[in-house]
């Protein structure tokens, strides 16, 4: 049997190879950073990757409530936690920085903190270095999804419920998916035929989603949207082209890739810049 000195000991022993908290970064360094785990790290962003809130057209809804959502939190005001999910490519995670962006050029302190998927089990920590840092942070999760036998999104309960301290004031999360409910639907439906208590092990698993206060959508575009997309991107870089000339090779370009996206209408326009010897800063 082991005695108290020697697991006392042990104890010892292991809070020594515990690794040292994470330091609080220079918040006046950068306006955004990215949390890493293993160790605890907060790494300063140099320069956002980011395009211009006006460049982002047919996500004008979308736009407008992540736009006072994100006034009212940077204010002090009351302030919802949002999911934004939907279509590939449709500009949900470019809205949420491009927000930030907007929000900051109002002259309000705000950063933006991202965290990965994989990082989510260490958010405990991340909260408590944030709930005492002096500055208001937007917590931002990009393509937020769980599989079968993930259960990373038990950790989310610490950032959108917050436990028995609560979320912190100076805090609020936005995460993107391309699923409503963040998990696969047959992964819910095996739930409901294999558990036992069907009811309680999906509703687990769809109420997460609930817990976000604001659901905002994104869907397909139309060929307007997303030749008006292309051209805005033209005017605001420079580069020249003829409206039938850049028509016919748009609507090429979405053929050629099965799809048609805010992010197709990206890429056929850094093509389309190449050619025309254009530089396009991002």
């Amino acid at each position: 049997m082991t005695d108290g000195a020697t697991l006392l000991r042990i104890a010892e022993a292991l809070e020594r190879l515990r690794p040292a908290p994470a330091e609080a970064p220079d918040w006046t360094a950068a306006e955004a950073v990215v949390w890493h785990a293993d160790p605890d790290r907060l790494d300063p962003v140099a320069k956002v990757n980011r395009v211009d809130l006006s460049l982002l057209l047919g996500i004008n809804r979308a736009r407008d409530i992540l736009m006072e959502n994100t006034r009212q939190f940077a204010a002090g005001l009351p302030a919802n936690n949002a999911l934004l999910w939907g279509s590939r490519g449709m500009g949900k995670s470019s809205l949420v920085k491009a927000v930030h962006a907007a929000v900051q050029a109002e002259n309000r302190d705000l950063k933006l903190v991202e965290v990965q998927r994989e990082d989510l089990p260490s958010i405990g920590r991340l909260l408590g270095i944030l709930r005492a840092a002096p500055v208001r942070t937007v917590l931002f999760c990009d393509d937020l999804s769980f599989s079968h036998d993930d259960q990373h999104y038990q950790s989310l309960n610490a950032v959108l419920d917050g436990g028995i301290e609560g979320r912190p004031d100076n805090v609020i999360f936005y995460a993107t998916s391309n699923r409503r409910h963040l998990m696969p639907r047959d992964m819910i439906e095996n739930e409901r035929s294999s558990a036992i208590n069907p009811s309680e092990a999906v509703e687990e698993k769809v109420s997460l989603s609930d817990r976000f206060g604001l659901w905002l959508g994104f869907h397909p575009c139309t060929q307007d949207d997303y030749l008006a997309m292309i051209r805005g991107y033209c005017d605001a870089y420079g580069v020249e082209s003829d409206d039938d000339t850049l028509r016919a090779e748009a609507i090429e370009w979405q053929a050629t890739r099965g799809s048609r996206s805010g992010r197709v209408a990206w890429q056929y326009f850094t093509d389309l810049a190449g050619r025309r010897g254009v530089k396009v800063a991002t």
